[in-house]
């Protein structure tokens, strides 16, 4: 009887282990930003800001966000994302843009 309650536990946890999806909340190469928009980094756009901030944009070669703010809590009210969530790797620019971001869904 023992050994059948213990085959029985580890197979709902092996089940629940399985089934239970992925956090989308988390992100592996930097925070995530709610962006109005995430473009190339030679879209003109992001080219007249990198000039302003004297960023050289052939330096740059991932996506950019524009206007981009932390998300802290997902789906909370004010904190949620109404505009496009991305997962950057740099946001030293105070929210102006945010560098190395790859859109991502929430």
């Amino acid at each position: 009887m023992q050994f059948k309650l213990s085959a029985l536990t580890a197979l709902a946890l092996t089940t629940l282990a399985v089934a239970t999806p992925l956090r989308r909340d988390q992100c592996d190469t930097g925070s995530i930003q709610c962006c109005q928009s995430v473009q190339s980094p030679t879209s003109s756009a992001v080219s007249a800001i990198f000039a302003l901030l004297g960023i050289d944009a052939q330096d740059v070669t991932a996506l950019v966000g524009l206007t981009c703010s932390p998300v802290t809590v997902i789906g909370a009210g004010s904190n949620s994302c109404t505009a496009q969530p991305a997962c950057c790797t740099d946001n030293s620019f105070h929210g102006l843009v945010a560098l190395g971001c790859t859109p991502i869904s929430l």
